[in-house]
């Protein structure tokens, strides 16, 4: 199944739901267990977007390689009622039994009650929102410390800026985006103390048009290099190409998009989590409610370094890079500041990746202007 079904099976929902749901009740012995294991992805994008929706997209293809599964995929719904709809379809008409709604705005209220209404489906939502003793134990999220790949950008950003002035666009204000702004500045400042980074919030996570006014605004201001973390890095990248400045990528790898200027990327390795999950399914157990890993744990990774990278930013990289593939490297560690000059990290104090309470940093560091 892909998108252009999409519209028809919603329909055929609406007609047909009871009568399949009944037929799609679980059958016994040898038949049971020649059923594949259906499962749907949801995305709020385009599945060639070069950016969060490819990410996720390219991890359901390494499913598709796998014996016993079917993949279901819809891209381009809305956070919006839309996908409880795609959802439903998935499993009253599809029979999927684990479904990955992965955009953000898809967990509350849409996923939850869908969840609600199918106790025996697993939900699995990607970014940190599942509470335990809060939501249903059918549902979870899953996330990387992709961080750990933005502080390697902002370390390589740190040796290759003339300027010390980088640029980061932003999406939303929301925790996971503040640790990617956070650690890419202490990154860059690891090089270069004196650098900053400009932000600016465009407000949503797919908007072309302010991508590419921001980009320019931030060039106007002198910032020669940039990242982001919006759903689709590609106008950022190919703005900033064009402008002749050099860009850290996010989500995939555009190095493609940036020959010349493309310097890094801190990329997601979802089909690592979603094989996962399928070996816990086919095992017949639900996967895990809180999962997180980093590049330790294969769940994130960086993208090839490009021409324009030093020598001495590769080096001093892939050897932070090395203590953090063995679990010896801190992010967030005291005394830190924040950019009002308060204290957020007191000295000696350290939180490590697994720390929840990072999962809501509402505070940007020393040297973010925003």
């Amino acid at each position: 199944m892909n998108d252009f079904t999409a519209i028809g099976r919603r329909r055929l929902l609406g007609t047909t739901a009871a009568g399949l749901a009944a037929a799609a009740l679980p059958l016994g012995g040898a038949l049971a267990q020649a059923k594949p294991l259906v499962v749907g992805f949801i995305y709020v994008g385009p599945r060639d977007d070069y950016g969060y929706n490819q990410a996720h997209a390219e991890g359901a293809a390494a499913l598709k390689k796998m014996a016993g599964v079917k993949v279901l995929e819809e891209e381009k719904v809305p956070e919006t009622v839309a996908v409880e709809k795609s959802m439903e379809s998935m499993i009253n008409l599809d029979g999927a039994s684990l479904v990955f709604p992965t955009s953000f705005g898809y967990f509350d209220p849409h996923m939850l009650k869908m969840a609600a209404k199918f106790a025996k489906v697993q939900f699995r939502h990607c970014g940190g929102m599942w509470t335990q003793g809060k939501h249903p134990m059918n549902t979870g999220s899953y996330f990387g410390y992709i961080d750990e790949g933005q502080y390697l950008n902002g370390v390589v950003a740190g040796h290759a800026s003339k300027t010390g002035k980088l640029g980061f666009i932003a999406a939303k204000p929301i925790p996971q985006v503040l640790r990617n702004i956070n650690a890419f500045t202490l990154g860059a400042r690891s090089v270069n103390p004196a650098a900053t980074t400009q932000v600016i919030i465009t407000g949503d996570w797919a908007l072309p048009v302010k991508e590419a006014e921001a980009t320019n605004s931030l060039i106007a201001q002198g910032v020669d290099v940039v990242t982001c973390h919006v759903d689709s890095p590609k106008v950022v990248v190919e703005t900033a190409e064009r402008r002749g400045i050099m860009t850290c990528g996010y989500h995939a790898n555009q190095a493609k998009l940036a020959p010349k200027g493309y310097l890094t990327g801190a990329e997601w390795n979802w089909h690592k989590v979603y094989g996962d999950f399928i070996a816990d399914m086919q095992a017949g157990r639900a996967p895990g409610n809180f999962v997180r890993g980093g590049l330790k744990e294969g769940f994130v990774k960086t993208s090839p370094y490009g021409a324009a990278v030093p020598e001495k930013a590769r080096t001093m990289a892939e050897g932070i890079k090395a203590q953090m593939l063995g679990g010896a490297f801190t992010i967030f560690k005291g005394a830190l500041k924040d950019n009002k000059g308060n204290t957020v990290i007191a000295a000696g104090k350290s939180h490590a990746q697994t720390d929840p309470w990072l999962e809501s940093m509402n505070w940007m560091v020393e040297g973010v202007i925003a």
